[in-house]
């Protein structure tokens, strides 16, 4: 089977980098509410993490909560994270089951965030074996993970944001 082309991957990471830039300034500034399409919305406080075993606990516990565990049978499977060379990317590794983040770099840690976990946590999640793929990495069923993800550990209201940042496409699922 051919590989799946990920039409929608430059829009996810456009819509993440919006809200987290929007959190980033809610944090530095104190101003919680913002209006985001017509409506007033207080942005949630995004966890941070301190180290790889900080990121790793939470991994656990998202993956051990209820209503995680009921939607999706692969949150019965561990994940391991660790650390990635480089600054300029995490990823997800399906056939070993973990997240590798960039650690901690000239006072910096931009991946040490809880929107960046739950989009790695998002590809764990994803039913589909590898070469089962109908649409790209970052399609619909992708943002639908995700955005659940997002609404029940952030707020409804990330996941509002995050909606009204253009994650998902205009058009409707892909085909």
């Amino acid at each position: 089977m051919s590989k799946v082309r990920d039409t929608r991957r430059n829009a996810v990471y456009e819509a993440e980098s919006i809200v987290r830039k929007m959190l980033d300034r809610a944090d530095e500034r104190g101003l919680r509410t913002v209006e985001v399409a017509g409506s007033h919305v207080t942005l949630p406080v995004e966890r941070r993490f301190a180290s790889i075993e900080s990121v790793h606990d939470y991994v656990a516990a998202v993956l051990a909560l209820d209503w995680v565990r009921s939607r999706w049978e692969r949150a019965a499977v561990p994940v391991h994270v660790r650390a990635r060379a480089g600054n300029a990317a995490a990823h997800y590794e399906r056939d070993c089951a973990t997240i590798a983040l960039p650690e901690h770099r000239a006072n910096t840690a931009w991946a040490f965030r809880e929107m960046v976990v739950l989009h790695e946590l998002a590809h764990h999640l994803d039913p589909r074996e590898p070469d089962d793929a109908t649409e790209g990495a970052h399609g619909p069923a992708f943002v639908d993970r995700f955005l659940a993800l997002i609404g029940g550990i952030v707020g409804p209201e990330a996941a509002f944001v995050l909606q009204a940042s253009g994650i998902a496409d205009p058009a409707g699922p892909q085909r």
